[in-house]
């Protein structure tokens, strides 16, 4: 029985200090803790879940490699070409690279991710096995799902639909979609074999939508119908949506309700174009933050560390008081978490993921970003000051 004991912590939301004990990889009663539980000692640092990056392309990292200077064209069909044709040059889909990218995650704190997996008939499913290899290397210090992502088009790149059904009988968590109508120019055929694919295995769905303007909000509608009409309510993403943040208030709150009345989630990487972060909320529509590419052919930025991916977020909405940052904060925690089914908190019962940061309160640790002290998954400690254990 995996056991630990967490004196002296301050959790998000309490001005006093507390123990908490894990067990079996959950929050479990106080009072059950033995005396031989092992102890860290945090000395009233802040503890808070651990982070949960719901939106990342780690396949396509480059983390740990040569620098290659990036080269695609402009707009995303001169991305999506450039990240095929150099894939050989760069040696991705990597799992050393991956390993590199997800040991930096973990030491900055983050506990769990949903990556999407590059399918197409380019590579068939090398990316799957590559991020498999590189997630069983660290030996559970981090979780990881899979999306199953048709990058290449899903409709214009003949032989990826059975790829993806491939995928998802071999056990990838989801299946994904991009642009249904900008990108594949059919978006009612594009829907229906993606929510196919999710009823046939019992699979959540997570969908790019970089469309601008109506079509991008005419998809949320078609998302939203096809969501209802197959009972997937709580089980589908949407990555990105630009379009909702530009959309007019009106707008904005007609398909905000019908998202919080599917149960449809939002996944954002801090865009120059904000969600509704504060109206999503107060409609409890799930919102998750994620890196997106980090050191890949489709951008050289990036570190992989969620408390800087949140602090892009708050700066991007325009959030300067403490309360707003801690929207932002949410995100990287307890939004992610329900957009992947997980629990976080500090309750009994949730799960025993933690980061431990020297500072006085949650907006502090945004704006300053310290060295994680101590991050904890499932009970066991992973990383220690910066450093894997």
């Amino acid at each position: 029985m995996a056991e630990l004991l967490l004196r002296d912590a301050r959790p998000w939301g309490s001005s006093e200090s507390t123990d908490l004990y894990i067990r079996d990889g959950l929050v479990a009663p106080l009072a059950d803790a033995g005396p031989d539980v092992p102890v860290e000692r945090l000395g009233g640092k802040l503890l808070l879940p651990g982070f949960v990056d719901a939106h990342a392309h780690v396949d396509k990292t480059m983390w740990g490699g040569p620098w290659l200077p990036h080269t695609s064209g402009p707009g995303l069909m001169g991305k999506i070409r450039g990240g095929v044709e150099r894939r050989a040059e760069a040696g991705i889909p990597s799992a050393d690279y991956i390993q590199s990218l997800l040991t930096n995650m973990i030491v900055s704190g983050t506990t769990h991710v949903r990556s999407h997996v590059d399918i197409d008939p380019y590579q068939g499913l090398a990316a799957v096995e590559a991020v498999r290899e590189a997630v069983a290397r660290l030996d559970g210090r981090i979780t990881l799902d899979m999306v199953a992502f048709p990058q290449t088009g899903l409709l214009i790149s003949p032989g990826t639909e059975e790829l993806m059904d491939r995928a998802l009988a071999e056990g990838v968590e989801l299946v994904g979609g991009i642009d249904p109508a900008g990108l594949e120019n059919d978006p009612v055929r594009h829907l229906d074999i993606v929510f196919g694919l999710a009823e046939k295995h019992g699979s959540g769905v997570d969908i790019h939508l970089h469309d601008r303007g109506d079509m991008g909000i005419w998809q949320y509608d078609l998302i939203i119908e096809q969501t209802r009409a197959r009972g997937l309510g709580g089980k589908v993403t949407i990555s990105h949506g630009y379009c909702l943040g530009e959309a007019a208030p009106a707008v904005q709150d007609r398909v905000i309700a019908a998202l919080a009345e599917t149960g449809i989630g939002l996944a954002t990487v801090a865009p120059s174009i904000s969600l509704p972060l504060k109206k999503l909320r107060e409609a409890g529509v799930p919102v998750g933050a994620g890196n997106d590419g980090v050191r890949d052919l489709w951008s050289p930025y990036g570190t992989g560390d969620m408390l800087e991916r949140t602090l892009f977020l708050a700066q991007r909405a325009g959030f300067v008081q403490d309360d707003d940052i801690e929207i932002a904060l949410e995100a990287a925690t307890y939004g992610g978490a329900r957009l992947t089914g997980r629990r976080a908190g500090f309750a009994v019962g949730d799960a025993g993921d933690f980061v431990a940061v020297d500072t006085r309160n949650p907006a502090e640790a945004v704006c300053v970003r310290p060295v994680r002290s101590l991050v904890v998954k499932a009970g066991r400690v992973v990383a220690r000051e910066g450093a894997l254990v």
